[in-house]
Formats: C-alpha cells, structure tokens, sequence
C-alpha cells in the first residue's frame, strides 16, 4: 500500500519478472534501443526488414530495440549507414560496449579509455587488455558463482572491446609485467594458452607497448603484495587502481599514488626486460 498523499490509500502496482528485468538493464542499452527505434520507423522500415538488410533476424533486431541485448560493433556498422543515422548509434558504440563489463569494473573502464599511459602488474591472470577471446572466455567460464553463457558472451565481448586502447589514436604508452607463473597457469586448453603466449609476443612488439616477465625466484619483491594499475589520465594527473574478488578501487590520494609509482620503478628494474621476456614466451610456444 501506498498513500497517494490526499489521505487514500490505494495498492502498490505489483513488479513483475519483466518489470523487474527491465529495470536491471543498463540505461545504455535501453537508450540506443530507443534510438534504433525511432531511426528504424523513421526510415520506414519494420524490424523484419531492417534485419534482412543488415544481416540480422527479426528477433535479434526486437532484443536489442527493447535493451534486452547489446548491439554488437558489427550490428552498429550495418545500421547506423542504413538508417541514415548520421553516425549517432556509432557514438553510443563504446558505452554499449563498456556496459557489458562487470558493473564493479566499469568507472574504471571509463577512465582507463582515455588514459596517456598506464602501467600494470598482474602476478596471477594476464591482464585483461592482452587477452586472447579463448582465454578471457575461460576466465570468465570459471566464476563462481556460474554466470549463464550469455554473461560470459558480454563480459567476453566488453573485455575485448577494452583492448582498442592498444591501438588508439593518439597512442597510449602502455607497459604490463606479468609473473612467469601466470603465464605457466593453464587457463583453458593448451591451444588457448599457445594462442595467449602468441598474443603477447604480438603485442609486445608493437612501439607503443612494453611486456617484461618477472621470474619466479626466491625472497620478497613489492609485486606479492598484489596487483594493481597505475595510471596518468588527458589531465596528467596520477591514479592508481585496485582490485581483488569482484571489488575495484580507484585510489586518487596522492602519498597512495606515489607509493604505487615507486613500486612501478621497482618492478621495472626487477623483472626482464623486453627482449628477454619475448624469449621466453617464445620457448613456452616452443614447448607446446
């Protein structure tokens, strides 16, 4: 019961499982779902036809108008040129895309796309910017508890759609160490993990990226005390990120950064340098 205010009290409307679900869908998705709508009608086109054209059935035209699916990239690049749309379903593309993410992950996602240089070390997983599809499939297969094969299709999708920092224009300076164990940790089958190793030497070429390994060895070294980011934003100030069992954190205070840029000079010196780590990889390769 609710009081309307006038002194009657009349019955709540009753959320139904719809209802319910609706309400749960990222606003993104709803919003371009509105927009290829209203673009689709204005064209003159009922959803059956506008899926014909772009190579898309009926129903998944209808998911995606009513937000209850995301739009692909090569969904948006069939309709926004048939819709005459000008471009506008291709600018909401990345928020579309970035809702796939965990929702813990997401503010930081938002700011890790616009970054000028970020530095990562990751003792236990590759980082997710330099995962292959196999490999954060099976990361994200593993969770408990289970996400349905459609969460692990969108947080697959959103994982690979964050990589476009690598080849962003302008460049990024981009530097990641990984732990040798990470890389000798089976996720997945041996053709995925092959493929991830091939991944990284991909990567590690190109001139804005750097991949250093950091052996495993005896005593203590800053890194085992966990994973972390650092970052340096359009702005040029310094942030730092944190992350463990599905809780991020972005820290902006500024003893913590400098402590985390410390720790990112450590880390630099301690681990292989670039030519080093490629051979390595290349003899896991070589292994398989």
């Amino acid at each position: 019961m609710r009081d309307t205010g006038n002194g009657r009290a009349v019955k709540a409307k009753a959320t139904g499982p719809k209802e319910k679900e609706r309400s749960e869908l990222p606003g993104v998705w709803v919003a371009y779902g509105r927009l290829l709508q209203h673009l689709r009608k204005r064209a003159g086109l009922s959803q059956q036809a506008l899926g014909a054209a772009i190579g898309y059935s009926m129903e998944q035209v209808a998911s995606v108008e009513q937000g209850r699916r995301p739009a692909k990239a090569a969904f948006t690049e069939a309709a926004d040129p048939m819709l005459n749309a000008g471009g506008v379903l291709l600018v909401l593309q990345d928020d579309v895309d970035r809702a796939k993410l965990p929702q813990f992950f997401r503010n930081f996602a938002l700011i890790e796309a616009d970054v000028v240089s970020r530095f990562s070390y990751d003792p236990l997983l590759v980082p997710g910017l330099l995962q292959t599809e196999g490999y954060a499939r099976a990361v994200f297969a593993g969770h408990c508890p289970p996400f349905s094969e459609e969460v692990v299709d969108q947080h697959t999708e959103g994982r690979l759609s964050r990589q476009k920092l690598l080849t962003r224009v302008p460049m990024a300076e981009l530097s990641f160490i990984v732990s040798e164990e990470a890389l000798r940790n089976p996720v997945g089958d041996a053709e995925v993990m092959r493929g991830q190793w091939q991944r990284l030497l991909e990567v590690g070429a190109m001139r804005n990226v750097e991949v250093q390994i950091m052996p495993p060895g005896p005593g203590f070294h800053v890194g085992l005390d966990g994973p972390f980011v650092m970052m340096e934003t359009q702005d040029h100030n310094h942030l730092g990120y944190i992350e463990s069992q599905e809780v991020g954190c972005v820290v902006h205070d500024p003893a913590d950064v400098s402590a985390f840029g410390l720790r990112c000079g450590k880390l630099r010196s301690q681990a292989l340098n670039g030519v080093e780590s490629a051979r390595l990889i290349e003899r896991l390769v070589g292994e398989t």
